[in-house]
């Protein structure tokens, strides 16, 4: 089943000086906060889409009692995959690729995401300052990795279904291996997820990230794994946000 675009009314359009682009974004719960309490939050990439899905599968399991009240902000473009507008090749990959003319401007759009969203989230609704998730799936969950292994992570919590680990090489590889040559902690969680039933090279590819993972761990990374049986590169997308969210907030 391909991806349709969501249904929900944007909370409001937020204009990035970092990357020089507008970006739609969907929160829920809409209109602001409810809660006193500081609420966890993960922002989910490909929002015109996963956003959905994302906010379901939260209140499902809040409503269940396995996680605390949480913010669900879709970061999209108002725009499908490959329409005008959409820039998810230019601010998804950490490196550049011929195929793909612009990419290699995520570090930018992670400025954005920290420097300029949060604090105007953070204006909106009472956030926590610890436990940050960013959320995405395929080329998301490229940002998602890239965004978790550095230094000091703004967002230490990372739901990374399906990622798309092929990009450059499987470049990311390489970027994982060189900050465990730097240090050898790193506090935080990930939840890594894909379908049994998709394309070889991609439960291939996640396979060597965990295989790496596990051989040379980081201290204080939580790290979950799972393979869903039956599943395939669209159908899992429900599952592995629910999942991820009951592995990284439960």
């Amino acid at each position: 089943m391909k991806p349709r675009l969501t249904g929900a009314k944007p909370a409001f359009v937020s204009h990035s000086r970092e990357t020089g682009s507008d970006y739609t974004i969907y929160v829920e719960p809409p209109g602001g906060s409810p809660y006193r309490d500081p609420l966890a939050a993960v922002l989910v990439m490909d929002g015109d889409f996963l956003f959905d899905a994302a906010v379901q599968a939260g209140r499902s399991l809040v409503d269940a009692g396995r996680i605390p009240p949480v913010a669900i902000i879709g970061v999209g473009y108002g725009a499908g995959f490959g329409r005008p507008g959409n820039f998810r090749g230019r601010d998804y990959t950490p490196t550049a690729s011929a195929d793909e003319p612009g990419s290699g401007r995520a570090d930018a759009f992670l400025e954005y995401l920290s420097a300029t969203l949060w604090p105007e989230l953070a204006r909106r609704m009472p956030l926590r300052e610890s436990g940050r998730m960013l959320a995405g799936h395929s080329l998301g969950s490229l940002l998602v990795l890239h965004a978790l292994f550095r230094p000091r992570p703004f967002f230490d919590l990372a739901l990374a279904s399906a990622p798309s680990i092929w990009w450059d090489n499987r470049s990311i590889l390489g970027l994982v291996s060189s900050l465990r040559d730097r240090q050898a902690s790193l506090k935080g969680g990930l939840y890594l997820g894909v379908g049994a039933d998709d394309t070889p090279s991609m439960t291939a590819d996640l396979g060597l990230l965990e295989t790496q993972l596990k051989e040379r761990p980081f201290r204080d990374l939580r790290l979950v794994c799972e393979r869903l049986p039956g599943l395939n590169h669209y159908d899992v997308v429900p599952h592995t946000l629910r999942a991820g969210l009951a592995s990284l907030l439960g």
